[in-house]
């Protein structure tokens, strides 16, 4: 049995982003997540340890704002990929943190095969 209890209660944008990120990884034809700059035209896999790089969480008055950096794997549909992907971040989000979304925007930084 739930009750409501009096108060206000903050998530940071860091947890968040963790949360994100894992629920990206969950994703079919995610490979991982990339660094939000590409240095020398290469986008580099992030270890899972560091997931929240290639995350931007920005609040607004509408909700949390995310942009998930990415790489997708060969071979697969780009579109249903980010569209899958994005769809499940938001189910996470607002499922398990209660968190407004703004938007969530999927950036392609790559495509390299599964490790």
């Amino acid at each position: 049995m739930s009750e409501t209890v009096p108060g206000a209660l903050s998530i940071s944008n860091e947890v968040i982003a963790d949360l994100a990120g894992y629920a990206a990884l969950e994703s079919y034809g995610v490979v991982g997540m990339a660094a939000p700059t590409l240095t020398d035209g290469i986008a580099k896999l992030l270890p899972a340890a560091r997931l929240r790089r290639g995350i931007i969480v920005e609040s607004t008055d509408e909700g949390v704002r995310i942009d998930l950096y990415v790489i997708i794997e060969n071979g697969t549909n780009l579109s249903t990929v980010s569209h899958n992907l994005a769809d499940g971040v938001r189910f996470v989000l607002t499922d398990l943190a209660q968190v407004d979304i703004a938007s969530i925007e999927v950036h392609v930084q790559g495509i390299r095969g599964r490790a």
